[in-house]
C-alpha cells in the first residue's frame, strides 16, 4: 500500500519552478507577477492567500496582495480587476473565492484576462479544457494529475469515480481524467449529492477522487480492493483535526494507493498555481495568442 507524498511531489515542483523562475530572470529581467485580490476578511481565506504568498516569496515570483473592504461593490471590484487586466507589470491575476455576499463571483472570473487567470477558471480555459486544447488548467486538478503522474498510476482505461461536481474540482478534474493524455483516458463518472446508492457507484472504481467537502463520507465498505483514491476533502472535526472526505484509517489495508490529508493533495494545489503563474508569463510574452495546436 502506497502512501501519496504530496508534500515531496509538491516540493519538487517548486524547485522546477524556481528554476524556470530563474531562467525568466535571466531573460526578461524581471520574474513573475502574480495579483491576488482578497475581498473581506473571511478567516480561511485569510490563510489561503498567506500560504500563496509564502509559496511565491520562495520560488521568486514576485507576488502583491490587493486587500479589500468586504463593503467593496461589485462595480469597485471590477473597476480593479479591469486595472489588472491591463497592467503589463501583472502576469497573473486570482480572485481570491468565496466572495462576500452580493458580489458576483462568476462576472468577475469572466473579466479576468484567460493570459492571466491563473485559477484556470475563466469561460474560454475551461472551455479549452473541455475540448483538449492548451490552456491554464484548475489548480486543484491539475494538482491531482501531477500525483497520478509522479506515482506511475495511469488511470487509463480505469474506472474512475469523481465525487463532486463544483466547476472548481469536480468537472475539471473528470474532463482532465478522461482526456487523451497519457494520463488520461479513463472512463469517468461524476457523483454528487442527488446521486443514489454512492456505494455501489464507488464500489466499481479502479480510482476514486472525492471533493465534496463531508468529513470521511466515503467508507471502507464502498471501497473496492486494490483501489487508489486522491482526497481532495479538507474538512475540520469537532476536535480541532483536519481529515479528508475519506475514513483514511479504515481503508489502509483495502487501497492500494490513498493520499493523506493533510499533507497529499493541499500543497500540489499551491505549488501548480506557482506553475501556473510561469506558463501565464510566458503566454504573455512567448506566445501572444494561445496555441490551438
Amino acid at each position: 500500500m502506497l502512501i501519496i507524498d504530496g508534500k515531496k511531489v509538491a516540493a519538487e515542483l517548486r524547485q522546477k519552478v524556481r528554476n524556470d523562475v530563474d531562467a525568466i530572470v535571466r531573460e526578461h529581467g524581471r520574474a513573475p507577477h502574480l495579483a491576488v485580490i482578497l475581498v473581506g476578511d473571511d478567516p480561511a481565506s485569510q490563510i489561503y492567500v498567506r500560504y500563496k504568498e509564502k509559496a511565491c516569496d520562495e520560488v521568486g515570483i514576485v507576488s502583491r496582495i490587493w486587500r479589500l473592504d468586504g463593503s467593496t461593490t461589485q462595480c469597485a471590484l471590477e473597476k480593479h480587476l479591469a486595472e489588472l487586466c491591463e497592467s503589463d507589470d501583472i502576469d497573473g491575476i486570482l480572485l481570491q473565492l468565496p466572495l462576500p455576499r452580493g458580489l458576483d463571483a462568476n462576472r468577475c472570473l469572466a473579466m479576468i484576462d484567460p493570459r492571466k487567470d491563473v485559477d484556470g477558471f475563466h469561460p474560454e480555459n475551461v472551455g479549452r479544457l473541455s475540448i483538449g486544447l492548451p490552456g491554464l488548467k484548475p489548480c486543484t486538478p491539475y494538482g491531482v494529475m501531477k500525483l497520478l503522474e509522479y506515482y506511475g498510476l495511469s488511470p487509463a482505461g480505469k474506472q474512475a469515480v469523481v465525487v463532486g461536481r463544483s466547476n472548481i474540482v469536480g468537472k475539471p478534474m473528470a474532463m482532465l481524467l478522461s482526456a487523451q493524455t497519457p494520463f488520461g483516458n479513463a472512463t469517468v463518472t461524476v457523483c454528487h449529492s442527488r446521486t443514489p446508492d454512492l456505494g455501489a457507484i464507488c464500489r466499481q472504481a479502479d480510482l476514486i477522487v472525492p471533493a465534496i467537502g463531508k468529513a470521511k463520507l466515503i467508507t471502507r465498505d464502498m471501497v473496492k480492493p486494490g483501489a487508489v483514491i486522491v482526497d481532495v476533502g479538507m474538512n475540520r472535526l469537532p476536535d480541532g483535526k483536519l481529515c479528508g472526505d475519506v475514513d483514511y484509517d479504515n481503508v489502509l489495508d483495502v487501497v492500494s494507493a490513498i493520499t493523506p490529508v493533510p499533507g497529499g493533495v493541499g500543497p500540489m494545489t499551491i505549488a501548480t498555481l506557482m506553475a501556473n503563474t510561469v506558463e501565464a508569463f510566458r503566454w504573455r510574452r512567448e506566445r501572444p495568442l494561445c496555441p490551438v495546436d
